[in-house]
């Protein structure tokens, strides 16, 4: 059953919160056959199904993917009736995934103390802007701040221009992976011990962590890293290089590899010239060096520069857009992107699931769900709810 359904078959997962820091991790627990149960307020649902830039029906084109492989329930966190629900939900589950800000689910009467109660085993993936302890961690955080406290913001843009931002929301994506990388963590040691415990992943420490030697740099030498642009400093040649038809990244910075694009040139001779032959000698001619090449792909079109590099053994690549991912021969290979039918849009292209597992992969088994799709497989099927009881909490706005 695993094989069809995914490595984490067997395991149920209850998803609070809304946006994207958090359900980013569902997403990716889903994909790989946890069930996700994802708790909606009964009077309107995650501001995801509303966002994103272009509509289809009226729906979003982001809520697809992101709540692929969920069941959506309603259900008033607010009220005791609906904490009575989620305690019993939390009796049957393995984690309980939210991205409130701390002390929310403590107001009410849902922190780790009292449902740790009714299941010691579960384990609660808090996902937030500052973390639940510190002074700043009772703060509105969302993504665009924790990348710029992290240290992202600062170094993302040209040298020109004030600090910029990656065009997708990183921080809240990275955050929602390295949740999810601790629940996985958390299960190994339950499957040890028995016992659950507190996931904390917080936006700023998760942005912070892929600052490579950012704080080491300022705190032995003084060097606070600045806007670089298209360019790592010292790291050459790396960058994008015009062609007649466009532009294309060259990756040649190894000294093996530059001698190798310096053939493909037919500039073997740059390969052993001292000004360019060593990593920290081009790293000094770094600007003298990408216009030098520059120069030689401008004579180039793409096509052209990709089989020369292609064959010269040279890392290499055009700068992709949405389009040239669906017609690209390797992601076709692969089914890196799939076509999978959502209700009301239809057929819909999307990302498949990653990383791939040899023996028990991911699988897209639904798209994002109706508002309250599955009200009755949960309440019902799950909980044992009869219909007076789950009409009634209908009619008080519990579910």
């Amino acid at each position: 059953m695993a094989g069809e359904n995914g490595p984490l078959t067997g395991l149920r997962m209850i998803e609070m919160g809304q946006l994207l820091a958090g359900p980013f991790c569902g997403q990716l627990m889903g994909d790989f056959g946890c069930e996700v149960i994802k708790i909606e307020q009964p009077t309107q649902g995650d501001p995801m199904r509303d966002w994103g830039r272009e509509k289809i029906n009226g729906k979003s084109l982001w809520w697809p993917v992101l709540s692929r492989n969920k069941k959506c329930i309603t259900l008033n966190a607010r009220v005791p009736e609906g904490q009575a629900l989620i305690n019993k939900l939390v009796a049957k589950s393995d984690f309980l995934l939210e991205n409130f800000r701390p002390g929310t689910l403590e107001k009410w009467n849902l922190g780790y103390d009292n449902l740790s109660k009714i299941n010691p085993g579960l384990i609660m993936i808090r996902v937030s802007g500052y973390g639940q302890t510190g002074p700043s961690s009772h703060k509105a955080g969302y993504a665009a701040v924790g990348e710029a406290m992290g240290g992202l913001r600062y170094v993302v843009g040209d040298p020109s221009t004030p600090p910029s931002r990656v065009g997708i929301s990183l921080g809240d994506t990275i955050t929602a992976t390295y949740a999810c990388m601790g629940a996985l963590m958390a299960l190994h040691h339950r499957h040890i011990t028995g016992k659950g415990q507190v996931v904390d992943s917080a936006i700023y420490e998760s942005v912070l962590q892929l600052m490579e030697s950012l704080v080491s740099e300022y705190d032995k030498t003084g060097l606070i890293r600045e806007r670089t642009g298209s360019i790592l400093p010292n790291v050459a040649p790396s960058n994008v290089y015009p062609a007649k038809d466009g532009n294309f990244l060259i990756a040649a910075n190894q000294d093996t590899v530059f001698r190798r694009l310096a053939e493909a040139m037919g500039r073997a001779e740059l390969g052993t010239d001292p000004r360019y032959a060593t990593h920290v000698a081009r790293g000094e001619r770094q600007k003298e060096l990408d216009d030098l090449i520059g120069e030689w792909t401008k004579t180039k079109t793409v096509k052209e520069l990709e089989a020369l590099m292609d064959k010269a053994g040279v890392p290499s690549g055009l700068i992709y857009r949405a389009p040239e991912m669906l017609e690209d021969a390797h992601f076709k290979a692969r089914e890196a992107i799939i076509e999978v039918v959502d209700k009301t849009i239809g057929k819909i292209k999307m990302q498949s699931t990653f990383p791939k597992l040899s023996s028990t992969p991911g699988k897209v088994r639904w798209t994002g769900p109706e508002f309250g799709e599955h009200n009755d497989d949960v309440y019902k099927g799950l909980l044992g709810l009869d219909d007076a009881t789950i009409k009634d909490y209908r009619a008080r706005g519990v579910i």
